[in-house]
């Protein structure tokens, strides 16, 4: 069973440890998802923690759109990476959790340079996680855009 987790305040993790390390992780990801997790995508994993994970897409030029910025379809591929990492870092190797909803606000113009996408779960239930995303260009205090979504777990298998 998933335990059931409601995170308050700064990012509170209720003294819970991660399920998995950013090592398992990468190799997880790396096994599973191999044509879209490999060297040279320019994704890592930056930090993972119960309940939140930070990661990072480098700047490439194939990213940007016209009028000279990051595409939207980029940070919502980054963003939907960052959900499933936070996911992962929380319950383990699950590789069917999916995206069942994933809503974006773009708020300003990101830079030509690195995206960062920090998640945060704000509740994770047996069966969903629900989940923030803030996305900055590097070396930016504010957003770029906000994302909110929520995961489906699949049940645990009685085995």
């Amino acid at each position: 069973m998933y335990p059931i987790l409601t995170l308050t305040g700064q990012g509170t993790h209720m003294g819970k440890t991660a399920a998995m390390t950013v090592e398992e992780l990468e190799a997880f990801l790396a096994r599973e998802f191999p044509q879209a997790f490999h060297p040279g995508c320019g994704l890592t994993i930056e930090m993972a923690e119960y309940g939140k994970a930070r990661v990072r897409q480098a700047y490439a030029e194939k990213f940007i759109r016209p009028g000279g910025t990051i595409s939207g379809p980029t940070m919502m591929m980054l963003a939907d990476f960052a959900l499933y990492v936070a996911v992962l870092s929380s319950i383990g190797p699950v590789a069917l959790a999916v995206t069942i909803n994933l809503n974006i606000n773009f708020l300003r113009r990101p830079a030509q340079t690195d995206v960062i996408a920090e998640a945060k779960i704000l509740k994770l239930g047996k069966r969903l996680a629900v989940m923030e995303v803030h996305i900055f260009s590097e070396g930016e205090a504010e957003p770029v855009a906000h994302v909110t979504s929520t995961y489906s777990i699949p049940p645990v298998s009685a085995g």
